[in-house]
């Protein structure tokens, strides 16, 4: 069996991990410090403080300097750009959501659950205000109802308005061949007719705004909940587009 090397992102969170060492990068993001300084700002012994600094100098994190006012004594700092290197080098690996939306693939997401009434629904929103319209977007569900008048409203209040979009069942959908199916509810996942082997599948266990019993405010607040996740459920899924479909 062979065993794959870690990568060099997992290699350097690996580094980070450990509360020493960590004690020691959060004490140099303040300042520079010497060894004897960074052992009074820590608590830590100064054989753990030199052990560990050096680990971090080898795997390129921490620079040392010796003073221009007296080479004997070694100044040590945080090397930020190398940290900010293997930080997009862990957001690369795990196509973690940018602050711009990168180029998106020409395809088609279709977003499902049973009642189409308020998860898939405010997904579909998200994804169209998003992209920006790069990206066709479709929901439908095994049981269609008229859109909950919360998950019309929390998205409003939001910017991505839901009113224009109508209720669906799967069937009506079909043809459209979207690439990308993601169910958002469990129900739904169970009921979901088959598929061609060409779409990928995805699942998000989203709870369910619509069941949440209470006065007016829970009930508000548990769509604002879910329309918040979806929203970072739909950025994650832009992120991964342009690497399942190879966009450059």
């Amino acid at each position: 069996m062979i065993v794959p090397h870690p990568s060099s992102a997992l290699i350097g969170l690996r580094l980070l991990a450990d509360e020493t060492r960590w004690k020691l990068i959060t004490a140099l993001r303040d300042s520079d410090w010497q060894v004897a300084e960074l052992v009074t700002a820590t608590g830590l012994a100064q054989n753990l403080v030199s052990y560990h600094l050096n680990m971090l100098r080898q795997a390129g994190l921490v620079n040392a300097h010796r003073s221009d006012a007296d080479g004997r004594v070694i100044y040590y700092s945080l090397h930020l750009a190398a940290l900010e290197a293997l930080l997009a080098q862990v957001g690369h690996e795990l196509a973690l959501p940018e602050p711009t939306v990168p180029p998106l693939p020409p395809v088609t997401v279709a977003f499902l659950c049973r009642a189409n009434s308020a998860r898939s629904q405010m997904a579909e929103g998200w994804l169209r205000a998003l992209s920006g319209g790069q990206v066709g977007v479709l929901s439908a569900g095994t049981h269609p109802q008229p859109i909950h008048r919360l998950a019309i409203a929390v998205m409003a209040k939001a910017g991505a308005p839901i009113d224009q979009q109508v209720a669906k069942p799967i069937d009506a959908i079909l043809d459209q061949k979207p690439q990308v199916i993601v169910t958002v509810c469990d129900i739904a996942r169970e009921e979901c007719p088959v598929w061609p082997e060409s779409a990928r599948h995805i699942h998000w266990s989203i709870p369910d705004p619509v069941a949440v019993t209470g006065t007016n405010e829970e009930q508000y607040a548990a769509f604002v909940a879910v329309r918040d996740e979806l929203r970072e459920r739909v950025r994650g899924l832009l992120a991964l587009l342009p690497r399942w479909f190879n966009v450059q």
